[in-house]
């Protein structure tokens, strides 16, 4: 099984880093080939919404986002980390979003409508913020589920942590890292 870890967040190391680190080795300790993606990393745009990828299924932009697709492509699981940034993802990971409609574009050319209909892998978020509001992850797990729709994948929801704000916050607190290895492995036997 093949798991891919996207880290969203600009901060290096931060609680979602160190969460997201968690669930990877979950997932590498029930048997799953572990493959990360740094979006702070990425030389890219967003999506210029030129529409070079409806007729092709490829997106014309060449940057690093070209290095992602094969990635998001093979994967059966995503975990995508993102803190809250005004209640959704960071610009950092909506813009690698985004740029999934060339993803978007090709399963359309791709599969019959039947097709369609079945999901081909998991997709998971991992998110943390600073404020305890109620709808905190709202914004970010409707962006998740288009995301993972997007990808041809099911959106199975996530692990979330309100008041999570110093970098220190997660490693101070172990049942939270705890949790994120149990996503891992459960991620991995469903």
């Amino acid at each position: 099984m093949k798991v891919l870890g996207i880290y969203g967040s600009p901060r290096k190391g931060g609680n979602t880093d160190q969460l997201l680190d968690k669930a990877l080795e979950g997932a590498r300790s029930a048997g799953a080939e572990i493959r990360t993606v740094y979006v702070r990393d990425l030389k890219m745009c967003g999506c210029i919404e030129c529409g070079g990828c409806d007729k092709t299924g490829k997106c014309v932009v060449e940057d690093d986002m070209q290095t992602v697709y094969p990635l998001l492509e093979e994967a059966d699981v995503i975990f995508l980390a993102s803190p809250i940034f005004f209640y959704s993802v960071t610009a950092q990971v909506k813009a690698l979003i985004d740029r999934a409609q060339a993803d978007w574009a090709k399963n359309q050319l791709d599969r019959s409508s039947e097709e369609k209909m079945l999901k081909r892998g998991r997709g998971y978020l991992i998110s943390a913020g600073a404020t305890r509001g109620k709808n905190l992850f709202e914004g970010a797990q409707m962006v998740a589920r288009y995301f993972f729709d997007a990808l041809n994948m099911s959106y199975e929801g996530g692990i979330f942590f309100r008041s999570i704000e110093k970098r220190t916050a997660v490693r101070d607190n172990p049942d939270t890292l705890r949790e994120a290895f149990n996503l891992g492995i459960k991620a991995v036997a469903s």
